[in-house]
């Protein structure tokens, strides 16, 4: 009798023991893999699940949730040979863990290297300025190429974010300096333009108004002292010899659409020759009545 209560209470501990053993608690937001005797059988969703102690094993227990996965920098050639820096991001989860567990050896390692050379691939494609101004369109193209090569993967590429791209420090050099050349240009032209536009509105200004001579001779002279200072505040020395009364006739000629000739502004020796000598028969002929 006694064996007999021995044996029950045994069995219904072996049977308690067994079940806990078999127990197996799945977190949300996990899977998991289970083989029976080496093969696949089943997988396993989170909540409370049963598996066969010694016949049926968990393989593996995975998220399913979305991950990060940082890229470090590598470098990269583009299409005009710039060598260059790039990083970027990936964001992944897994869709299929089975297709994932039995087909990629490590999966991580491998969207690492399928995302460097798709980096440099899309990288090889395009001129150093593009790199800058296309750098949605290399997202776009990286998320696109990712996402076709790891469907049999078992693997959903979400998004793919190229962080910083930075060239060399002679490149980095270069462009400054076309940037600032490119901006000199520009502001030349401006300075220009409105030259123009000025010496324009002037023009008509003068062409209405014949009183606005006067001011455009103070104008002249104002443009013309500041000119001075501006020579002046140079530290090399300078000898300037300039005529206003000249310089005022040539843009009062300007103005009115007539530019100036050499005999209006420095009148012939011949011809003051000529007054000379008339000045000396006058003075001669004068004497010759006195006496």
């Amino acid at each position: 009798m006694n064996y007999l209560i021995y044996s029950l209470i045994s069995m219904v501990l072996g049977a308690v023991g067994y079940g806990l053993i078999s127990i197996r608690v799945i977190s949300e937001g996990n899977e998991a893999l289970v083989e029976r005797v080496g093969k696949f059988n089943r997988k396993l969703e989170p909540g409370l699940n049963f598996v066969i102690p010694w016949l049926e094993s968990i393989v593996v227990e995975e998220t399913n949730r979305e991950k990060v996965l940082g890229i470090e920098p590598q470098t990269a050639i583009t299409q005009d040979n710039v060598s260059l820096k790039i990083d970027a991001v990936v964001y992944w989860q897994i869709v299929d863990l089975e297709k994932t567990f039995y087909l990629v050896e490590n999966i991580q390692e491998a969207i690492d290297n399928l995302v460097l050379t798709t980096l440099r691939s899309a990288i090889g494609r395009l001129d150093l300025e593009e790199t800058y101004s296309s750098r949605d369109e290399i997202n776009k193209t990286l998320l696109r190429q990712l996402d076709d090569a790891t469907v049999n993967w078992g693997v959903k590429v979400t998004r793919v974010e190229v962080r910083e791209i930075k060239p060399a420090q002679t490149v980095m050099e270069s462009l400054e300096l076309e940037r600032a050349a490119k901006s000199k240009k520009r502001a030349e032209v401006s300075q220009a333009e409105g030259t123009v536009e000025s010496i324009e509105m002037i023009a008509k200004a003068v062409m209405k108004d014949p009183n606005m001579q006067d001011v455009l001779q103070f104008l002249i002279a104002q443009r013309f002292v500041e000119a001075n200072e501006q020579i002046g505040k140079s530290p090399n020395s300078k000898i300037m010899f300039m005529d206003p009364k000249a310089l005022n006739e040539a843009m009062s000629s300007l103005m009115s659409n007539h530019l100036p000739s050499e005999s209006s502004m420095y009148p012939p020796a011949s011809q003051k020759t000529i007054d000379l000598d008339k000045k000396e028969d006058q003075s001669e002929d004068e004497k010759g009545d006195h006496s």
